[in-house]
């Protein structure tokens, strides 16, 4: 071992070799240092990792806290799986010889576990409560956290601490250190220049900059040779950001010299080539054979490095503040089933944000599958569960579930992690109860699925509507019924609705209503040209279209549809903020209660009788008997008029089966917790504003967030807070708490009223609805679709970071993608 570790220290100081002149001869010296740096490098291993004679003899049986554990490997290293958790690592020694590199880049990558903003436990030493300061981090950049096991590590002594050579003092790598009580113990275990920490902090240096290797000695030898290496991986570079920016696929099926389609990414590095000769002079053909950096490695560490940066600045805007989690589960194109988590949490503007973590690969979705999922992937960037002030899911058990939910999990170690269901989820619960509760919106539905099969069959009788829309728009401007300009009268079709997204019924009910004439056209001339089979059932249902009954339930969906619609539109905004949420819901309702009305029945019905005229259809009498149309007659009782039919039955009915759902499904407008948040709302000149419900939102549900002086502060910073806002022009006229937000920050009255404005913070934080979420597996379906259905996790997590933050992406800078991508042992180190 000697001889090696003195053989590679001679060889990495001797001196740099004459500058090559020739290029080719320069790329053959390269290409022989690293196989000689290779060897060596293999050798140093084989030396530092052999075991003695006497131990070969038979294979050492693995036990978890027995020292030859150390010796066996563990092939086939996942690094996404690696754990972030200190306390729950294995040994660097059990995994195989080829991967341990591998590994220690990986964690290098990671970084040291440092939860600086997790609620560390304090613990009775010696009568005294003692909890792990955060100073620390800053004081000792190795050292590390386990939430876990709520015990302190060295992150450089895990990694490359000579077990053989300091067999002992391994307390800060197994076990962890939790004498809080005695901080001389961190500098006892830095030691001197020659401790075992010492040389494994050596051993990191080198190997995060190896600038003494021969292979760097030998390339840099000409700096011409970097400047064109350079400028060939920053062009490869351009291209990957592009194709990322826009959610594209990178290989092709061939990538052979003679196909007409190498895929995008050389397909838009031979167009820069041949378009620009600076591009031409240092990629494809012109580059080193071994160093073309468009091989598919290249490309997908380049991209692993564009999510880092991506993801870093995400976090570095969260700034270690508390925050609240959104997440959803949902199946990709290859029926994996993908985990999307997503942040929400207060920027340095004051805006209330959501930003997005990433997705991961579940095996199940039980709630301990999920927890372990999330907590995974908080751990990766330095977050925990203490950290969590809010939860939003759908509504399913393994999610909401008060015993074994994900909700009931995450709140087990953090309380206030208050849950909220998804509002947005909740209204279309509502609408789907209402439409299976009343027979006559079923019936309505129904007719307008057989509608959509008579007319979108063939794209023959789609021209006939298009045809017949426009004949009807030349009739309307004859007689000046409709207006032209610009962006008027757009041609429209009949969109088919999906039952998981109620926004398309409101869009499928106001085409029907705007084309009416036009699919009655339709209709009768199909029932007039076509095969008898098609014929019959457009007249079935043209029967049902031109009826009173049919109009008046289109109508009447119209309405409902309407407001929910608006609702549902404000629900799905990032930045919307619960206190404004509920007040939208209570103005739903509002509308919906006064459309319920006397007044609200006469000006529907003289709107439904208004249509029917301009169109011949029979108008019924109210005052007669009721005759059903397209049902039979004994699914209602005789005698029955028509008045109580349409206005009892069908309009009242309707809106009452849709109130009560919205009172029943949007509990949580009733709960102490937001009638408190309420206080907050800026509308009328703080009209809503109560001191005493704040300070019980601060000292009951936010407690562990506050000081106990902070907490003697908010009453009088309260006082002076609100006497402010009121005589401030600049604060009228604001319409939620994310402008009032907002405005605090500009008038820099966040940091007058500190309290107050961590108060108003943690309001903000709780999330509304989960559309972020469902906007991710939108993206999802584009970026793994049919064509790049077996992607990687971790690749598909790279590329839907970079497309769904392109926002943070477009700010990264190209030189730190660089520098991370040279990071660890590359053939030309800038």
């Amino acid at each position: 071992m000697g001889e090696s570790k003195g053989k590679k220290a001679d060889l990495a100081s001797t001196p740099n070799p004459p500058p090559v002149e020739i290029e080719n001869n320069l790329q053959i010296a390269l290409v022989q240092a690293q196989d000689d740096d290779e060897a060596l490098a293999q050798s140093a291993v084989e030396a530092n990792d052999e075991a003695p004679q006497s131990d070969r003899g038979s294979p050492t049986p693995i036990v978890q806290d027995d020292a030859a554990t150390d010796e066996e490997g563990e092939d086939g290293a996942d690094l996404e799986a690696l754990e972030h958790d200190p306390g729950k690592r294995i040994a660097i020694s059990r995994y195989a010889v080829n991967d341990q590199d591998r590994v220690r880049r990986r964690y290098i990558e990671l970084g040291p576990c440092q939860p600086k903003n997790h609620d560390f436990p304090y613990r009775d030493i010696s009568g005294h409560p003692r909890r792990f300061c955060p100073v620390w981090f800053k004081q000792n950049k190795w050292l590390e956290y386990s939430v876990e096991r709520d015990a302190a590590f060295c992150f450089v002594c895990y990694l490359f601490k000579d077990k053989r050579k300091c067999p002992g003092g391994d307390t800060f790598v197994k076990g962890g250190w939790r004498n809080w009580h005695l901080k001389s113990r961190l500098k006892k275990h830095m030691g001197t220049v020659s401790s075992a920490h010492a040389e494994a902090q050596e051993k990191y240096d080198r190997f995060t900059t190896p600038r003494t290797s021969i292979r760097e000695s030998i390339a840099s030898n000409t700096t011409q040779y970097k400047a064109l290496y350079k400028l060939r991986l920053t062009w490869t570079l351009k291209c990957l950001r592009f194709l990322l920016r826009q959610g594209l696929a990178f290989r092709g099926h061939d990538e052979s010299e003679d196909s007409l389609n190498k895929g995008n990414f050389l397909e838009l590095l031979n167009w820069l080539a041949g378009n620009f000769e600076e591009v031409d002079r240092v990629v494809l053909k012109n580059a080193p054979q071994n160093c073309k950096m468009t091989c598919h490695q290249v490309q997908h560490e380049l991209i692993k490095c564009c999510a880092q940066e991506t993801t870093k600045l995400v976090i570095e805007e969260l700034g270690g503040q508390n925050f609240a989690i959104l997440a959803d589960e949902s199946a990709d194109v290859y029926q994996n089933e993908q985990l999307a988590v997503c942040l929400r949490y207060v920027d340095k503007k004051g805006r209330a944000v959501e930003r997005f973590l990433g997705v991961a690969h579940v095996e199940d979705t039980s709630a301990m599958t999920l927890k372990a999922a999330v907590e995974h992937m908080l751990m990766k960037y330095n977050l925990t569960f203490a950290m969590v002030r809010g939860q939003g899911y759908d509504g399913a058990s393994n999610m909401k579930g008060n015993a074994n939910g994900l909700k009931k999990l995450i709140m087990d170690e953090s309380p206030y992690a208050y849950y909220v269901h998804c509002f947005a989820h909740q209204l279309q619960l509502t609408l789907v109860a209402v439409a299976k509760e009343s027979g006559d919106c079923t019936w309505f539905f129904g007719q307008l699925v057989i509608l959509l099969n008579v007319l979108g069959n063939s794209c023959k009788k789609m021209r006939m509507l298009r045809m017949a829309q426009a004949e009807e728009l030349i009739d309307a401007l004859e007689l000046e019924e409709e207006e032209t300009g610009k962006g008027l009268n757009q041609e429209m079709g009949l969109g088919r609705p999906c039952d998981t997204c109620w926004g398309s019924h409101y869009k499928t009910v106001m085409h029907v209503i705007s084309m009416y004439p036009a699919i009655r056209r339709v209709l009768v001339k199909i029932g007039k040209e076509y095969t008898t089979a098609e014929a019959q059932s457009a007249m079935t249902m043209l029967t049902s279209f031109r009826s009173f009954e049919f109009v008046f339930m289109a109508h009447l969906m119209q309405e409902i549809f309407g407001y929910t619609e608006d609702l549902s539109r404000a629900l799905q905004k990032k930045d919307q903020d619960i206190v404004n949420a509920m007040e939208l819901v209570d103005l739903t309702k509002f509308h919906l209660q006064c459309l319920r009305e006397e007044e609200g029945w006469n000006n529907f019905l003289q709107r439904v009788t208004s249509f029917c005229v301009k169109y011949k259809i029979k108008v019924v009498d109210m005052e007669g008997s009721y005759y059903p149309v397209g049902r039979p007659k004994r699914g209602f009782y005789n005698g029955a008029m028509n008045y109580h039919r349409f206005h009892v039955d069908m309009f009242v009915s309707v809106i009452d089966r849709q109130l009560r759902e919205l009172n029943d499904r949007f509990d949580e407008v009733n709960t102490e917790l937001l009638s408190c948040m309420a206080a907050f709302s800026p509308l009328d000149s703080f009209a809503a504003y109560d001191q005493a419900k704040l300070v019980t939102l601060a000292t009951k549900f936010y407690p562990k967030d506050f000081t106990t002086k902070e907490l003697g502060k908010l009453p009088w910073q309260l006082n002076m807070y609100i006497s402010h806002v009121r005589r401030d022009e600049r604060f009228k006229n604001l319409k939620n708490l994310c402008e009032l937000s907002v405005k605090l920050v500009n008038t820099q009255k966040d940091e007058q009223y500190y309290v107050v404005y961590k108060l108003l913070k943690l309001v903000l934080i709780l999330p509304v609805a989960t559309a972020s979420v469902e906007r991710v597996f939108s993206t999802l379906n584009y970026v793994k679709n049919k064509q790049r259905n077996k992607m990687g996790d971790e690749y598909l997590n790279n590329c839907l970071v970079t497309f769904n933050e392109r926002e943070f992406f477009s700010q990264v800078k190209d030189e730190d993608i660089i520098n991370l991508f040279q990071q660890g042992d590359r053939r030309v180190i800038l």
